[in-house]
């Protein structure tokens, strides 16, 4: 929407220029002619609304979602929506809608999902702050491939309404929307906007002091089956954030092992299927790529994708499959839903009040295209987090050897966000933050 943004812009121009120094501006307008961009699965007035699904591709906008309304009322200006992946349920962003987004650091890669369009346009400087969503590291994934800073709010402080899909029945918990930026200090005020009234719920005018944060350290979940093991460069990288915190802050991190975490996909997977406290069952995914029409068959889907005919994307097809194996062990998803539960008691015990664990973003760094279809539970990293109703930011650590992002997740008890926005804000200052792609 370049036209009315430049149009909005010039309204912003006029309002400073008729109101010079003015500081009710800056109180009332917080975000005044910043540009924004927005996940494409969140209302935005009068642009597309697929979230890349074939049959909604003639799908607009008719009001906006109430974070992207709240951005706009505190004067940010939008440019336009960003691409996901199908259904926001897979973490490469490419659909039969808009086709794959590439990485800026590497073409061949992935710019991570669901919120990948996002990530990638902030990476490569096309937009300043941005709108994302998260259910299984939709919004940490993204920016960890392209090496910017995402935060996943603590559940129930900023408002997931007006996205498609939205979260039904337990799932609710664990979706959260929150904000995408390159730089670290961004990020408190988006929030600020984003949550509403619901940032009461937050301690952001508590001032941090570092040294007085307790730091735990987890290099890899414990070894995993069906999750690759964790990068060398990734694990430098945290090793060297360690080194950094405990030279400089003069406080030690100590290293934990919670052998729960071990069973991530597991716990994430069951809690995902399981039903609220009303007892209603979760959507089924393959309701959702039906969207109101004729109803989905995954294996049939997957055979006339074999032959070039399907409207859908392999890896929703098998997601729709695994939903069904899903459904025939109860006994066993009630074992890792109570385990879940364990380990959330066991997190918020352990961070505290002044607690902060440092995590592998992912295993790996970005990945090639499609092959996350080889590994596709690597996103486990960042899922049992949603489950858990923990906030976590995303923070980027420099280059790899190849010129690829680096980063790691910090992690706090509920309701302490403002501990992991004061980390990032450090390790920023520490290790460069975002880096510039191609310039190496």
């Amino acid at each position: 929407r370049f036209e009315e943004a430049l149009q909005e812009a010039r309204q912003v121009d006029k309002l400073l220029s008729e109101n010079p120094g003015d500081d009710y501006l800056e109180e009332k307008f917080p975000l005044l002619g910043v540009p924004i961009t927005v996940k494409e699965a969140f209302s935005l007035h009068g642009m597309p609304n697929t979230s890349g699904l074939v049959n909604r591709r003639n799908v607009i906008a008719t009001s906006d979602a109430t974070v992207v309304s709240r951005l706009k009322q505190a004067g940010a200006i939008p440019l336009g929506v960003t691409n996901c992946s199908e259904l926001c349920m897979w973490y490469e962003s490419s659909n039969r809608v808009y086709g794959r987004t590439n990485n800026p650091y590497d073409l061949q890669r992935i710019v991570g999902g669901s919120s990948g369009g996002e990530g990638g346009v902030l990476a490569a400087a096309c937009s300043v702050i941005g709108v994302g969503s998260d259910i299984g590291g939709s919004i940490r994934m993204p920016a960890f491939f392209n090496g910017v800073f995402g935060h996943k709010p603590t559940t129930g402080v900023v408002p997931n309404d007006g996205q498609f899909p939205n979260a039904q029945g337990v799932r609710t918990s664990f979706l959260c929307t929150g904000p995408m930026c390159r730089y670290a200090e961004d990020l408190e005020p988006m929030l600020r906007v984003m949550a509403g009234p619901g940032i009461n719920k937050l301690k952001l005018n508590e001032k941090v002091s570092l040294e007085k944060i307790k730091f735990y350290c987890m290099d890899h979940d414990g070894g995993s089956i069906f999750v690759s093991p964790v990068d060398k460069e990734i694990l430098q990288a945290q090793k060297k954030v360690v080194e950094h915190l405990e030279g400089e802050l003069g406080i030690r991190v100590q290293r934990v092992v919670i052998h729960k975490m071990k069973y991530s996909f597991q716990i994430w997977s069951a809690m995902m299927s399981s039903k609220d406290n009303d007892g209603q069952e979760a959507q089924l995914f393959t309701d959702l790529l039906g969207d109101h029409g004729k109803p989905v068959w995954p294996l049939w889907e997957l055979i006339k994708w074999l032959v070039g005919m399907s409207s859908h994307t392999l890896p929703a097809i098998a997601l729709g499959l695994t939903e069904k194996l899903m459904k025939l062990n109860p006994g066993g998803n009630a074992k890792l839903v109570s385990m879940g539960k364990s380990l959330q008691e066991e997190m918020e015990a352990l961070l505290g009040p002044d607690g902060v664990l440092l995590y592998p973003s992912h295993p790996t760094i970005a990945p090639r295209h499609h092959s996350p279809i080889c590994m596709p539970f690597n996103f486990a990293y960042t899922a049992i987090f949603n489950v858990l109703g923990l906030p976590v930011t995303q923070c980027p650590l420099g280059l790899s050897s190849e010129g690829l992002p680096l980063g790691i997740q910090l992690v706090a008890a509920s309701y302490n966000d403002h501990l992991t926005l004061a980390v990032a804000r450090y390790l920023e200052k520490a290790f460069g933050g975002w880096v510039l792609p191609g310039k190496l």
